[in-house]
Formats: structure tokens, sequence, C-alpha cells
């Protein structure tokens, strides 16, 4: 077993269970306790799992990992999928920029590029792509969240159902097993509902930690999307759900 497929069914493992300790953890994969805390470490640092003392379980469902742990997590990873994203832009695109430290990435990724229409409802990728002359940037109306410069609400949402572009460039917090994708923030789903429905392709940025996360809100389903973007193959049950639904995976190279 790879340290991958390790990785994975622990994940598997406390998702079941709630919590699991290094002692079953060890004797059930036949590994050192040593290999365990490791793996375990690596897993809570990429918020995946809580480590708690003696083994681990579950993160919040119903609380996000803070925006400025957010930008550092995967960060390498993060860049590698943006500049994949990028790739597939054309010059002279339409397209929605949603809330994420990924898409804000996506956002750096995009500049070198010309003659692009971003709609955003993220102060932070507005900002990266302000000095663009060539690019017309606009910002869609709402409530601004403190914590990481998303807008959101109903004012938002009206805003992007005045639009059809080529691209809707979306996030997620998590994806589970049936292909569900999860976030933690009511309002926020329904702004990237709009901006799916409002789409003609839409991309989703996500890294291989928010495989199998739990988040409390139903955004949506893999099935909806066109493209993933990610740095790892999927587990095997949504990598069956892309095949299935026809959606094109993109892993980005290290």
């Amino acid at each position: 077993m790879t340290q991958q497929d390790r990785h994975e069914a622990i994940v598997t493992l406390v998702k079941h269970q709630g919590y699991a300790s290094i002692e079953q953890l060890t004797q059930h994969f036949s590994v050192t306790p040593q290999t365990i805390r490791r793996d375990l470490n690596q897993l809570a640092d990429e918020g995946i799992i809580k480590r708690v003392h003696g083994g681990a379980g579950l993160e919040s469902s119903t609380v996000n990992t803070a925006y400025h742990t957010r930008k550092t997590l995967n960060a390498d990873a993060k860049q590698h999928i943006a500049e994949c994203v990028a790739a597939q832009i054309p010059d002279s695109a339409s397209l929605f920029i949603n809330i994420g430290t990924s898409n804000e990435m996506v956002a750096e990724a995009l500049r070198d590029h010309q003659g692009l229409e971003v709609i955003t409802n993220n102060l932070n990728v507005a900002a990266i792509l302000q000095h663009k002359e060539d690019f017309n940037v606009i910002i869609a109306g709402g409530q601004v969240r403190s914590r990481d410069g998303g807008i959101i609400g109903e004012a938002t949402i009206d805003f992007i159902n005045q639009f059809k572009v080529d691209y809707g460039i979306i996030g997620i917090s998590g994806i589970d097993d049936d292909g569900s994708l999860l976030e933690f923030d009511y309002q926020e789903v329904r702004v990237a509902q709009a901006i799916i429905r409002n789409s003609r392709q839409v991309f989703l940025t996500a890294d291989h930690s928010k495989f199998q996360r739990n988040a409390v809100v139903r955004q949506g389903n893999i099935s909806q999307i066109d493209a993933l973007f990610t740095d790892r193959q999927p587990p095997d049950g949504i990598l069956r759900l892309l095949r299935e639904h026809g959606v094109t995976l993109h892993i980005a190279d290290a």
C-alpha cells in the first residue's frame, strides 16, 4: 500500500468511526506508530482531519479553516493547479472567478493572458487583476465578508444572473464520496450555484485535501461541472463518478 493509499484509507476509517487511535491504525495497517503519527500530522496539516491526543478525529463540518491558514495550506499544489487552469482559458474569454484561495492563484496565473472579461465576487481577485489594462474586471455587489474578501448575498446572486460567460471557475471545501460538493457558508453556496447556472463550462479547482472532506452545506454535485483540476488522482469512487458523467480530469504536474 502506498502512502497515498494509506492516507485515503485513514480518512475513510476516521470518517466512518468519527475517531481512530494510533494503536488501532498501527494494527490495521501493520506499520509503526511513528509512521501513523507522521500520516496523521500530514493529514491534519492539510486540514483533512483533526489531530487529537492519541489519534485523530474529524475536522469541524460547520466551521472552515481560517483564511490566513488556507492561504498557506498546499500552496505548491494550488499553484500548479492554477497554472493548469490558466492553460485551458483562451485569450479574450469571459469568466466568473469565485471565492477561494485556489481561485486567487488562478487569477495570478491569468495575468499573462490578453483581453479577458472577468466577473468576480472576490475582492482579492479584483485586486490581483486591477492593473491589467486590457482586462475588463467587474466586481459583483453585495455583502463583503471581512475574513476573506468574499462578496455574498441576494444582491450578488442578482448581479451574477445578468451574465452568461464562457467559463465559471469555482472552488470547494469538500467533495464527498457520492460526488456532493460541500461548503460551510449557505450564502456562498447560493452564489456558486448562480455561477454554475450562468457558465457555459464550469471548472472546479480542488487540491487533494478536499477529497472526502466534510462540510455541512451541499453546493451541488460533481456531475454539474465540466472539468476538475486537482494535484492527485481522486479516490476510486470519485474517479468513477467523473467517468460516468463525462467530467474531464486534469491532474497538475508537481
